[in-house]
């Protein structure tokens, strides 16, 4: 089987600096739609969670959008969401049976790439015990093809971009499935602002910046922008600077960038205080653990 990363291994710089881009709830604003209209209801369908949606429908919010693993790929996420509505009291005293993440808990533990390619060849290898948690993706990725449509980036993503080309390779970086993510980007016309766009299908995150960046250019002209903890965790563990969208507050957050950040970056000036203070008033924005 090829390896879809081994084109992030081949790129070569063409300009001095690399810009990594997550695009869900930061170029888009699509996290809503998506995790609210498609993952949310599938998840309370194929998990048998109907006479629990209320607190099913909250605790897959409070993972994916509202919480410092808001973004995370979503193997990982479900199995976060499983295990938090489990020890529900309101779930508990409804004696309704949460279904163990055994199965795909043994899976994450040893899959690089966590995505519907290798939950479905994993699948096809004969782990039945997989099987329900692909029907659910499955179930999610065709959710979004029919719902997820007309969404347009959010005011000056496009002027970023184009400023952003004067001297910056940029590279869409995201755990969405890559058919989505170049369905979106082409549908408004900004793919062609960036070198290539990274799906689930070539990793983390983490691997995206490492392949495609680390080691071709100096740590302090590399910048990923992002709108999730896991987005600057990525940036910190390849020694890249970080930008945040901040949730709630993404078309300010994309003015001082356009306007003031993006100077910031290609002079020098960016690391220190002025990112210290970006990812402070990020680390505000978003909790670690639920209210209930």
């Amino acid at each position: 089987m090829d390896d879809p990363a081994q084109s992030l291994r081949d790129l070569q710089p063409n300009r001095e600096f690399f810009v990594g881009i997550d695009s869900d709830g930061c170029v888009f604003d699509s996290m809503e739609i998506k995790h609210k209209e498609c993952f949310t209801p599938m998840f309370i369908k194929h998990f048998n969670l109907q006479p629990v949606s209320k607190y099913a429908r909250e605790t897959w919010e409070f993972v994916n959008l509202y919480s410092k693993t808001r973004g995370a790929n979503r193997f990982p996420a479900l199995v976060r969401a499983l295990n938090l509505l489990r020890e529900r009291q309101e779930v508990k005293a409804r004696q309704v049976e949460v279904p163990s993440t055994t199965a795909i808990d043994e899976w994450i533990g040893r899959e690089k790439k966590l995505g519907n390619a290798t939950l479905a060849a994993e699948v096809e290898r004969g782990n039945k015990a997989l099987e329900p948690i692909k029907a659910w993706s499955d179930a999610v990725n065709a959710q979004i093809a029919d719902i997820v449509k007309g969404i347009p980036p959010f005011p000056l993503v496009k002027e970023s971009l184009e400023k952003l080309n004067e001297k910056a390779d940029p590279l869409v970086v995201s755990q969405t499935p890559t058919e989505a993510l170049e369905r979106e980007w082409q549908e408004n016309n900004i793919s062609r602002f960036v070198r290539t766009i990274a799906g689930q299908e070539m990793g983390s995150k983490t691997d995206h910046l490492n392949l495609a960046a680390r080691e071709k250019y100096p740590p302090e002209k590399i910048l990923m922008i992002g709108d999730a903890p896991g987005d600057y965790k990525a940036a910190k563990a390849n020694g890249a600077l970080f930008f945040p969208i901040k949730p709630g507050q993404e078309e300010a957050s994309w003015k001082q960038f356009h306007d003031e950040a993006i100077d910031r970056f290609f002079s020098g000036t960016y690391s220190g205080s002025y990112e210290e203070n970006l990812v402070n008033e990020f680390e505000a924005c978003l909790p670690e653990n639920p209210s209930w």
